[in-house]
């Protein structure tokens, strides 16, 4: 038992000094960090030129935010809304509406005015924290608001300008609501998941059990940062004191850029941002021509299997000229989340000699319940259960697939103000039903297979499920967007027959437009494209998973701000 990495072994030296119960709260874990590491860097951006704010003057301003919030009369318990594009000012107010023992609302900031503003009425936030270009239009309707705060100079007041007189504030305990999360779906009575400051730092310690992070770490925030994904990161790397880089455009030459300038080490992304940038990588090394190709293919394979047997990363001396052209040289660990990744692309990225691994969560858990282990992962799987979780199958079938159940320290205290959506969300004896369906292998390592929601039957009476065929289409660049689902096929027996909706990526086919007779050739000569990629997918699946119909679409279809298709609006 000597040799565990216990990651929250050092809070043994804080706990009854700093802090009195489990875990600490997200006030006291920046404390302790800053004590720890105040003269590191703490949050930076490019903006082009590098601003960066070390721990100890976040704190300052930070305590200052919190100041003010408490002089407007915030208390413990109240709620705080916050909205915005990633940056220092969103991370600092975030952290500063804690220390005022408020409770933080983030919302996704892409949201329609009338969703936000049902969000903020549901959530009864009294201050708004939001980016300069909504400034106006709150300060003009503030509704429900007192207080209406720009996180950036322009319009209104700047959150670093803000102060208030030396107070007693009382502080959050770890048992006390920290944020709520309003998951993506909106319309209607919005669902806000709870989670208090022990789900938050139980998550944070037990997650990084499978993943071993340094102060000197450097992380990329690209992901929207109020997602509970991005979130729990930003809280990671706040308690192990390393450096928290904000990317500001899911573009790839900015990305490249972002990770070049600020020699990222830990890169945390979606399957779509990973597809294209390994779409890239194989694409420029093909342009060097068949035998390169096949070369480098065999050095990969090779790279690949050394990794895995002995424990040996070859890949990042071996491919050293092909990582510095994708500005991945720095890059220790890729995290992908939210969302499946297709296990080939997880080996390709591997064989590069790049560490990535996979994890799954939900926004309930805080989220992170399951991640693969540098030192023991497996493709196929989204990653082993992380400590003092535990998981179960219930009523598995017979290739034990069935909804995934969990309880543990991450789990959510419930949904705002909804006791029987609450009620519903847990089986009788206390377990948090995820909705999602998997197996898992006896190494505790987690596999799923799709939605409980989305489940095809087939006219044989098989269950298919569409996220495991849509896996098989992440390498081919002609697709921007696949979405695999049941058409039926008989009402009377309920079965299903599979179809798949297509967006061609049109990056890829680049044509003549205005022309009747070349928009014509255009689209046959996608459909062609298509129906024959189709066919070599067909041909791996199993007779009853395969794609019987296609529609290939002119538009693409609505996402989530963290790149999934968002199915209930096709």
């Amino acid at each position: 038992m000597s040799n565990v990495y216990v990651p929250w072994a050092y809070l043994d030296d804080y706990r009854g000094k700093v802090f009195t119960g489990t875990w600490p709260t997200l006030p006291e874990a920046f404390k302790i960090t800053v004590s720890r590491y105040g003269d590191r860097p703490c949050f930076t951006i490019f903006e082009p030129g590098r601003i960066t704010l070390t721990y100890n003057e976040a704190y300052k301003i930070i305590r200052a935010v919190a100041r003010w919030l408490h002089s407007r009369g915030i208390k413990k318990g109240d709620t705080v809304a916050l909205t915005g594009k990633n940056s220092p000012e969103w991370a600092v107010s975030y952290i500063a509406i804690h220390f005022a023992g408020g409770v933080v609302v983030p919302i996704d900031y892409q949201l329609k005015t009338e969703e936000m503003d049902l969000l903020l009425k549901t959530s009864k936030a009294r201050v708004l924290f939001v980016d300069e270009e909504k400034h106006e239009r709150y300060t003009q309707n503030p509704g429900v608001l007192t207080d209406i705060i720009s996180l950036k100079k322009g319009i209104g007041t700047y959150v670093y300008d803000l102060d208030g007189p030396e107070a007693d504030i009382e502080q959050p305990q770890e048992t006390d609501l920290a944020a709520i999360l309003f998951t993506s779906g909106t319309t209607g009575v919005p669902k806000g998941v709870m989670l208090t400051h022990a789900n938050f730092l139980a998550d944070n310690y037990l997650a990084q059990s499978h993943l071993v992070l340094f102060p000197s770490d450097v992380f990329y925030a690209l992901l929207p940062i109020h997602h509970a994904y991005s979130m729990t990161v930003f809280i990671v790397v706040m308690a192990v004191g390393a450096e928290l880089v904000f990317g500001k455009r899911m573009v790839t030459k900015a990305i490249l850029k972002d990770l070049k300038e600020a020699k990222i080490t830990l890169f945390l992304g979606v399957p779509m941002l990973f597809n294209k940038l390994l779409a890239g990588i194989m694409r420029g090394i093909k342009e060097k021509g068949p035998i390169v190709f096949a070369l480098v293919t065999i050095m990969m394979g090779i790279s690949g299997f050394i990794k895995k047997t002995f424990k040996i990363n070859p890949g990042k001396k071996m491919f050293h000229f092909i990582l510095e052209q994708a500005s991945l040289t720095t890059v220790k660990t890729c995290i992908c989340g939210g969302g499946p990744l297709a296990a080939s692309i997880f080996r390709k990225y591997n064989q590069l000699g790049i560490n990535f691994i996979q994890g799954y969560g939900l926004t309930e858990t805080s989220p992170i319940i399951n991640l693969n282990p540098i030192e023991h992962y497996k493709e196929a799987s989204v990653g082993k259960v992380i400590p003092q979780v535990d998981m179960k199958v219930l009523n598995p079938d017979e290739r034990g697939v069935g909804e995934i159940i969990v309880k543990g320290p991450v789990v959510m205290k419930g949904y705002y103000e909804m006791p029987e959506e609450t009620a519903a969300a847990f089986t009788e004896d206390g377990y948090l039903k995820t909705g999602d369906l998997g197996y898992l292998d006896s190494e505790n390592y987690l596999y799923l297979t799709g939605r409980a929601k989305n489940i095809i039957v087939t006219e044989g009476g098989k269950n298919v499920y569409p996220e495991e065929i849509e896996n098989e289409f992440q390498l081919f660049e002609e697709i921007e967007q696949i979405l695999v689902r049941g058409f039926v096929l008989d009402k009377r027996l309920k079965t299903e027959g599979i179809e798949a909706l297509v967006y061609p990526n049109p990056e890829f086919f680049k044509g003549p437009s205005g022309n009747e007779e070349e928009t014509a050739a255009l689209k046959e000569e996608i459909k062609a494209r298509i129906d024959k990629i189709i066919v070599e997918v067909n041909q791996r699946l199993l007779p009853y998973q395969r794609i019987e119909r296609v529609q290939i679409l002119d538009e693409p279809m609505e996402m989530t701000t963290t790149k999934k298709i968002k199915r209930d609006a096709v």
